[in-house]
C-alpha cells in the first residue's frame, strides 16, 4: 500500500516539456513531487543526508523513498546508499527510487538519471534487496522549464 501510495505522488500533477534534448530544468519537477508527498499526509521528509521521504504502514513496515530527477546519474548509488543503510539498521523495511523514465530523461538537464540508469545501479549495488523504481514521463510538449542558475560566474567591472 505504502508503495502504491508514493506512486501515487507522480500522477497528481500534469507535466509539459520543451521536448529538445537538454532544454528543461529539474527544479520545478522535484517541487511538484514534494509537494504531493506533503499532501498525502504522514511522509516526514528529510532535507539533507539521507533518504527524502519516509512514512510508516499501519502493519508497522516502513519505506524510504528516494527522488532523484536532478543532478548526475551517478547519485543514483549514493540513493542506494542511503536506502541500504536504513534497511540494514531495521529503520526501514522497503524502498522506491523515484526517476524521469528513458525518453523524458532526455529533455531534461545534461545527465539527469533515469530508468535504464537507476535499474543498472539496483542490479548491481543492490539486488538482493526490496528496492522499486518508479519511473515517471511528461504528459505533453509545452514550454521548457526553467533551469537553476548555480554558476553566476565572476561580476565584470
Amino acid at each position: 500500500m505504502l508503495v502504491a501510495e508514493a506512486e501515487s505522488t507522480l500522477r497528481t500533477f500534469q507535466l509539459s516539456v520543451l521536448e529538445k534534448k537538454y532544454a528543461n530544468g529539474t527544479k520545478n519537477i522535484r517541487e511538484r513531487i514534494d509537494v504531493a508527498f506533503d499532501r498525502l499526509g504522514g511522509w516526514n521528509k528529510l532535507t539533507s543526508g539521507g533518504i527524502d521521504w519516509t512514512k510508516q504502514g499501519a502493519g508497522g513496515s516502513t519505506i524510504g523513498v528516494e527522488v532523484q530527477v536532478s543532478g548526475r546519474s551517478d547519485m543514483l548509488a549514493v540513493d542506494i546508499m542511503h536506502l541500504k543503510e536504513k534497511m540494514m539498521s531495521g529503520e526501514i523495511d522497503i524502498g522506491v527510487i523515484i526517476v524521469p523514465d528513458d525518453a523524458l530523461s532526455k529533455f531534461l538537464t545534461d545527465r539527469t538519471p533515469n530508468m535504464a540508469t537507476a535499474m543498472k545501479h539496483v542490479a548491481h549495488r543492490a539486488s538482493d534487496l526490496p528496492i522499486r523504481i518508479a519511473a515517471f514521463l511528461h504528459d505533453s510538449a509545452g514550454e521548457a522549464l526553467p533551469k537553476m542558475r548555480t554558476n553566476l560566474g565572476k561580476l565584470s567591472g
